[in-house]
């Protein structure tokens, strides 16, 4: 393997990030994700069999257009596009400043246009639907799936975050938890009556669970071998409620989050406030949800305004 190959020095660079610069697993994974693409997308363009055959200080800057030009025609979203750009450009900083190469080509990339996406909420139909589901049908697992369902709606965590959470997080009420969000930046979430007490009932289940299997584990949800459940096994957890339910609209876990915030701003709850409970570290973020709540004022006006009756 050449020294200065674009599969090494990506290596190192993921190395480098974790082991030095302490960014989280979630950071450092999305960063592999998306130099797996540009690798992928370079071993392509050059033709070759492998990217340990590709020179880093020979990636111009055309090559690194051509993949952002791919991923467009592959119709990732632009939010994905200016992820994966922002990951080459640190990539290819970190490559300058330990001489991999001589000039940062790719400070000559842009970033594309970004569509302002409303995002999904659920009506209060919906959340008390889902969160009662679990209990109506005694489906396996029914007191983790309530627990969970009723923490994502009264946290607004990501779905990461709540993957994530230990027993040792949590204050001793368990009305509140301390998390790590995005950049390994902790912040204070705070649980409903209704979530503490789906927690409560949960937490024996969980316990004896693990004792009958033999396991072990901090994590608070756990999956049927007695594992430490992943988002991706609580997005699955999710879906399958949403479609028994018979939803138009498919729930996510992160319909529980965009829900959380709606609720909040059109409660009168300041946004600044919001932005910190949500972990967002720039409040345009945080704006986007205004754009719900506008909508929401509008709807509302237009059916309750004597002049506006009909429209």
């Amino acid at each position: 393997m050449e020294e200065n190959s674009l599969k090494n020095v990506i290596e190192e660079f993921l190395a480098y990030i974790y082991g030095v610069r302490n960014l989280s697993v979630n950071t450092v994974s999305a960063y592999r994700n998306d130099l797996s693409k540009l690798q992928k997308l370079l071993i392509e363009k050059k033709e070759y069999t492998d990217s340990s055959q590709i020179v880093i200080s020979e990636v111009s800057i055309e090559d690194l257009r051509y993949c952002i030009g791919r991923l467009s025609k592959q119709r990732k979203s632009a939010a994905s596009i200016n992820r994966f750009i922002a990951s080459v450009r640190n990539f290819f900083a970190y490559c300058h400043r330990f001489s991999y190469i001589k000039s940062n080509v790719a400070l000559e990339l842009k970033t594309v246009k970004k569509t302002i996406k409303v995002p999904r909420f659920m009506s209060t139909n919906e959340i008390n639907s889902l969160c009662v589901q679990p209990q109506e049908r005694h489906l396996l697992w029914e007191t983790r799936d309530r627990s969970l369902f009723e923490m994502l709606y009264s946290s607004g965590c990501r779905v990461s975050e709540i993957a994530s959470l230990t027993l040792a997080d949590f204050s001793p009420q368990r009305d509140s938890a301390m998390i790590k969000g995005k950049g390994g930046k902790d912040r204070r979430v705070y649980f409903s009556e209704e979530a503490v007490a789906a927690l409560n009932k949960y937490l024996p289940e969980r316990k004896a669970t693990l004792l009958r299997l033999k396991k072990t584990t901090t994590a608070v949800f756990i999956s049927q071998k007695g594992t430490h459940i992943t988002s991706g096994g609580i997005q699955y957890i999710v879906r399958r409620y949403s479609s028994i339910e018979g939803s138009n609209n498919p729930v996510t876990p992160h319909a529980f989050r965009h829900t959380f915030a709606t609720q909040l701003l059109n409660n009168g709850a300041n946004i600044r406030v919001v932005q910190e409970l949500l972990g967002h570290s720039s409040i345009s973020t945080t704006q986007r949800y205004t754009h719900v709540t506008s909508k929401s004022m509008i709807e509302a006006y237009n059916k309750a305004h004597p002049h506006n009756k009909g429209k």
